[in-house]
């Protein structure tokens, strides 16, 4: 009797211990599952949250001549592509002709470029975005090593001008550098840039971003 009752407990122990070990595996391969199930959701909510969102249609910005604008007319490929306006402030399309471009804002050229599609597309969508500003400029003159006219690209500021031009030359008057800006009506405002100080870190307010037609003069 002892030695069939050993037998049985040493059966029992091993039955208990392959009961064990599946447990264990079956819950390995239902985490590793669930790993990838809860990675596969994570996923997908990356993918959805990060999808792009359509930009509004401005109705601020002037277009102006050299500007590049990004033309897209919805389902319609062989229309949409990237253009430069023309030093006349024209623009070229299939389907639309010339078109006048300068002087438009991006909404209103949207509405004029789809109301020349209508009559080959119905209900036509377009989007116009300007991909690259290259109309607003500003002058910089004077003891400059390059002075004259360039594009007023981002925030660009006096400094920033300063570098573009080159640097001073010999005897430029660091201290009594102005900026010439035009008011909306007609006025003309000197802000003057004191080029030692703001190096120095001193009254940087007088480091001002640039706007369309500042002209920067360094005695």
């Amino acid at each position: 009797m002892t030695i069939r009752n050993n037998a049985i407990g040493r059966g029992a122990v091993v039955a208990l211990a392959c009961v064990l070990a599946s447990g264990v595996t079956w819950a390995q391969s239902n985490s590793g599952k669930a790993s990838v199930v809860s990675e596969s959701i994570n996923t997908t909510n990356v993918h959805t949250t990060s999808s792009p969102t359509a930009a509004p249609h401005d109705n601020t910005f002037i277009i102006g001549k050299n500007d590049v604008l990004a033309i897209n007319v919805w389902k319609e490929p062989d229309v949409s592509r990237s253009i430069p306006v023309r030093s006349d402030g024209k623009i070229s399309l299939p389907l639309v002709g010339e078109i006048q471009a300068a002087g438009q804002t991006p909404l209103k050229l949207e509405q004029d470029i789809a109301t020349r599609l209508k009559n080959y597309i119905e209900e036509p969508e377009v989007t116009v975005i300007v991909q690259q500003i290259n109309s607003e400029k500003f002058n910089i003159l004077g003891m400059v090593s390059k002075p004259g006219t360039y594009a007023l690209v981002g925030n660009a500021t006096v400094l920033d001008a300063i570098a573009l031009a080159g640097g001073f030359r010999d005897f430029a008057k660091q201290k009594s550098v102005y900026v010439l800006r035009q008011n909306p009506d007609g006025t003309q405002v000197r802000l003057p840039f004191n080029y030692k100080e703001v190096i120095k870190g001193r009254n940087m307010a007088q480091n001002t971003v640039l706007q369309p037609r500042d002209t920067i003069i360094v005695p």
